[in-house]
């Protein structure tokens, strides 16, 4: 059992990791919070919004904060899973042409894919695999991925020209989906500050990977309370539109609802907010602030909701308003 000191030493790690990012991120302080919060309920995160707003340094920022090897995979439609994978090369070793594995890119711990959407889909699901099972299979051989391993992939919202949509099956392996806004005024400033003159920022590694997976194990070990897990599961069920009970918004603009990787994300997600707000207790709070980046890429909306520009964060808002805890 770990004792309340170590806790309250792994608490202020991960707060000062926070505020070593946002050094080198100005602004999305929520962003930064809720990469975190998958971080440490190993899950990947899909990072969406327009180019510019600093996603890819956000992803820099956090391996280095983290002490953790950082790939970077371009994707684009010419890019083959192998390019992804790695691949056998064939080597000379004792006079002998012999199969060597030669690792690609998604062998670290940090992997950012950039517009994953750009790729195309048979590329895409090279990543399926690492992404759930945290290994990669080339040929008849498994290969493990280092651990920690974390996919942050990222795509642009408005240019559809040349991409290819996410099947749902992918979606699902996102623990998170968050959208990335567009700075104010003020931070926009200090971004100016910071990239267009010779000022420099030295992020300082924070964690290590050994001490991430510590953190992990005991953030699974936190209770949860039947009353917190009774709302956490009341809100999956509710996105199912042919359910008895489902609330008016799920009937009519849900196609299909949420898996049950949905309630494990909930669930894991909201424990490692209670930790970091430093409580050993998981809230109804807890389930709220995470149900809205663990859902809103799990929701298929029909055509009515496109057609009355109804987002799936509005649909998901009034079943946690209709929801009585």
């Amino acid at each position: 059992m770990i004792d309340e000191k170590t806790i309250q030493e792994m608490i202020t790690k991960i707060r000062t990791a926070e505020s070593e990012i946002g050094k080198g991120i100005i602004g999305q302080r929520d962003i930064i919070r809720q990469v975190l919060l998958a971080i440490f309920a190993d899950g990947n995160v899909l990072l969406e919004g327009v180019p510019g707003l600093g996603k890819t340094e956000l992803v820099k920022a956090v391996s280095r904060v983290m002490s953790a090897s950082f790939s970077r995979i371009q994707f684009t439609p010419d890019l083959m899973p192998a390019d992804v994978t790695g691949t056998n090369l064939i080597i000379k070793q004792d006079g002998n042409n012999v199969f060597q594995f030669e690792p690609g890119p998604v062998f670290a711990n940090l992997v950012l894919a950039d517009e994953i959407n750009r790729a195309t889909p048979k590329t895409q699901s090279a990543l399926l695999e690492a992404m759930q099972e945290k290994t990669v299979t080339v040929g008849k051989k498994t290969y493990q991925l280092p651990s920690p391993f974390l996919v942050l992939a990222t795509q642009n919202p408005i240019e559809n020209e040349g991409t290819y949509p996410l099947p749902e099956a992918q979606l699902d392996r996102f623990l998170f989906k968050l959208l990335v806004e567009f700075p104010s005024k003020e931070e926009l400033y200090r971004i100016m500050e910071l990239t267009v003159t010779n000022r420099k920022t030295e992020l300082c590694p924070v964690l290590t990977g050994p001490e991430i997976i510590e953190i992990r194990s005991v953030i699974r070990d936190m209770p949860l309370s039947d009353a917190v897990m009774d709302y956490a599961l009341s809100i999956v069920v509710a996105t199912h539109p042919e359910r008895e009970g489902a609330p008016e918004a799920a009937k009519r603009y849900i196609q299909t609802g949420a898996s049950p990787r949905a309630a494990q994300a909930i669930v894991k997600t909201a424990k490692v907010r209670a930790f970091l707000e430093g409580r050993y207790n998981v809230s109804f709070e807890d389930v709220r602030f995470v149900a809205y980046p663990a859902l809103r890429h799990r929701l298929a909306l029909n055509f009515e909701a496109v057609a009355d520009g109804v987002t799936p964060d509005a649909v998901i808002r009034e079943i946690l308003d209709g929801i009585r805890v």
